[in-house]
């Protein structure tokens, strides 16, 4: 089982300092933007209306609670949502 967590940007955040290296590194997580997800499978999610920017971050429910206090934590994160997925 995964978790995907679907994470609004704050205003003028490109994603790219959602998750440092470290954290990618040792978890395996994948962030997509929802075009990159909907290439490799991901579908039916609808985007909060007028939400701005999204990614979708994939990771083993085993790591989801670093994931979630990483985001928690960020300043490039407006809101965010988890799913679990199987």
């Amino acid at each position: 089982m995964m978790t995907v967590f679907e994470v609004y940007l704050a205003k003028g955040s490109s994603g790219a300092d959602l998750l440092s290296a470290e954290v990618l590194r040792e978890t395996g997580a994948q962030v997509m933007t929802l075009k990159e997800a909907e290439l490799v499978g991901f579908q039916g999610l609808d985007p909060l209306e007028n939400s701005g920017d999204v990614r979708l971050i994939a990771v083993r429910e085993r790591d989801a609670p670093w994931i979630h206090r990483c985001l928690e934590t960020s300043g490039a994160v407006a809101s965010f949502r988890a799913h679990q997925v199987e």
